[in-house]
């Protein structure tokens, strides 16, 4: 397992102090600061995930449980109505994220933003957030919003217009608790509903209609 590289700013001031503390003879506080540390970096973690099944299946951007499905107008990545797909992070889950689908970012934008809670149904419209839109070699246009919460401080996305990552790259992060917003075009079949766990670069989410289905 390796970690993404935005931990060691939160890590290295742990394990100092852990440090600083034995050699002053305090094993249990050393301890204790210790163990607090491994849970930050436990936050970073980036555990290896792979897919191999069909090209055009779209997959979870992050881990979490989807608490929305529905569909939107979402101008920025797309004209017309588009399927969204919400999941929620708790500060548990993985926090990395990764590309659903192969294919060019034709966009990357920062909105800054308040840090209400990520449940909320305005977080999407007011927290902090970091839009990445990638259009397949079809033409298809898929966004991911990485959106802040009330504990996240903030989101870094990794990708910028011109790259061309391939499906299961990692594409961001975001720090402590937050909501990854996944929007789709109309014509595809959402594969999850609200309640269900997943495990980004690992989940089918979507597929355009009639495709065979993700195995």
């Amino acid at each position: 397992m390796t970690f993404a590289r935005e931990c060691w700013p939160f890590v290295l001031p742990f394990a100092l102090g852990a440090l600083i503390l034995a050699l002053l003879g305090r094993p249990a506080a050393a301890g204790v600061v210790a163990v607090l540390g491994l849970g930050v970096l436990l936050f970073f973690r980036n555990p290896s995930r792979s897919y191999s099944g069909p090209e055009e299946i779209l997959l979870a951007a992050a881990d979490g449980v989807v608490t929305l499905v529905d569909e939107v107008e979402d101008p920025d990545v797309a004209p017309g109505r588009m399927r969204r797909v919400v999941t929620f992070l708790s500060v548990f889950d993985v926090h990395v994220q990764r590309a659903p689908t192969s294919g060019r970012v034709v966009a990357s934008r920062l909105f800054r933003g308040a840090k209400v809670a990520a449940f909320r149904e305005d977080a999407g419209k007011v927290n902090e957030q970091q839009l990445t839109v990638i259009e397949r070699n079809d033409g298809v246009r898929v966004g991911v919003r990485q959106i802040a919460g009330l504990l996240a401080r903030r989101v870094v996305g990794y990708l910028r217009e011109g790259d061309e990552p391939r499906r299961g790259d990692l594409m961001g992060v975001i720090k402590f608790g937050s909501r990854v917003d996944v929007v789709v075009p109309l014509g595809y079949e959402i594969l999850v509903k609200k309640g269900d766990r997943m495990r980004c670069g690992e989940t089918p989410i979507a597929r355009p209609a009639g495709t065979a289905a993700a195995p």
